[in-house]
């Protein structure tokens, strides 16, 4: 048994597989099944609405050959990687969808949807690409539509007691997946990253909320239990480092994997996975509807332009993870976040003090040994840093 892991984590480093055999058996017992790609999905229209929302396969690089025979070699490789385990059918929690939603963050994304709906029924959110008020008045209007949607498709009403319900359901989720990951603001982290990040990609795949807000409640204060107890993966002079960018799943976790081989602690993913998640949804407003889309349009994500509220955040989450550096890990073919990065960079600069690294790669393994040789020398620089200023 390693003792550096809490008991709950091997529970959930299997809940996917687990989780995919309760999905088959709520789906014969007549749940109806939604499946979502992206955190501008709103969930809790779809809790309201009866149905079960799961996250989709997208982070591996089992189904890119099969997607490229239809899809651009140069695109991003989580569009290849979605469309191709549609394709071939090989995710389970696609297989089982009765609807799918979808959202135009970028060109290439809303492209291959148009193909998807080939697979399964698909509703497409229309996302602003500004974060004011016409464009709160535009994106309630297609959370509207969504509602109308659902409400034809399940034969419900989405009332105003559905969605508080929903609300107050989503935001316990969202509170106990803060509370695990600011855990790693303890120096040193009782959790590696690429543990954390198998724990906030596995529970995406839950189908019972409840359970999973209590399974990640009980790792956590498992894991405050041996953080007390002097017990971590690390020590306090590993090198602590904040991943800012694309998502990141288990299968594209390269980055992560190669931070901490090279003997750096992953302390922070700012992505629309983790940190860009747990900003709660008001419970107490008169139009619960119109609170989930303020609060929905308010994520920061590179599609938004202006995109202020991602530096912000990048900088405050820096700054209470006490990271010794930055990483910014963008997909190739992924446009937003590539030219953002220099914007971000620059950001951080005038503000803090904090050492920066852009990387640009997708889901092979072709270029680890270079992104190995960057990364053990950005750990070097962060590693002087520290030394230097002791």
């Amino acid at each position: 048994m390693d003792m550096t892991k809490a008991e709950t984590f091997t529970e959930i480093a299997t809940l996917r597989e687990r989780n995919a055999l309760a999905l088959k058996e709520a789906k014969e017992a007549g749940a109806r099944i939604v499946g979502t790609y992206c955190l501008y999905s709103p969930a809790e229209l779809v809790v309201a609405a009866g149905a079960i929302p799961v996250s989709l396969c997208g982070t591996s690089p089992n189904p890119i050959p099969a997607a490229e025979k239809v899809l651009p070699r140069s695109l991003c490789p989580l569009i290849k990687s979605s469309y191709g385990f549609a394709a071939t059918d090989t995710c389970p929690y696609f297989h089982f969808a009765d609807l799918l939603i979808a959202e135009t963050t970028c060109d290439g994304k809303k492209k291959m949807y148009e193909l998807l709906n080939e697979f399964k029924p698909l509703h497409l959110m229309q996302l602003p690409q500004v974060q004011d008020g016409a464009a709160l008045d535009y994106w309630l209007g297609e959370l509207k539509r969504l509602a109308a949607r659902l409400e034809q498709e399940f034969g419900v009403e989405l009332t105003p007691e559905r969605l508080r319900d929903a609300i107050r359901l989503c935001n316990d989720e969202r509170r106990s997946l803060q509370a695990l990951q600011d855990l790693c603001k303890l120096k040193p982290s009782p959790i590696s990253g690429l543990d954390l990040l198998t724990v906030l990609h596995n529970r995406g795949f839950s189908v019972n909320k409840e359970e999973a807000i209590a399974l990640v409640d009980r790792l956590t204060a498992e894991l405050w239990e041996m953080a007390g107890a002097g017990i971590s993966p690390f020590t306090e002079e590993t090198p602590r480092v904040l991943l800012t960018g694309v998502p990141v799943g288990i299968g594209s976790d390269k980055v992560v994997r190669l931070v901490e081989e090279c003997g750096g602690s992953v302390v922070c993913f700012e992505s629309c996975g983790a940190y860009k998640k747990v900003e709660p949804v008001a419970e107490d407003a008169d139009d619960p509807l119109r609170a989930i889309a303020e609060r929905y349009l308010r994520i920061p994500c590179s599609c938004m332009s202006p995109n202020q509220g991602r530096f912000e955040l990048v900088e405050r989450l820096a700054r209470e993870f006490q990271a010794d550096g930055v990483i910014d890990l963008t997909w190739q073919g992924c446009h937003t976040y590539n030219i953002e990065s220099y914007s971000l960079k620059k950001y951080l600069q005038e503000r803090t003090s904090v050492p920066f690294l852009q990387i640009e790669t997708d889901y092979s393994e072709s270029d680890t040994e270079q992104l190995k040789v960057r990364i053990e020398a950005f750990l070097e620089i962060l590693n002087r840093a520290r030394r230097s200023a002791q």
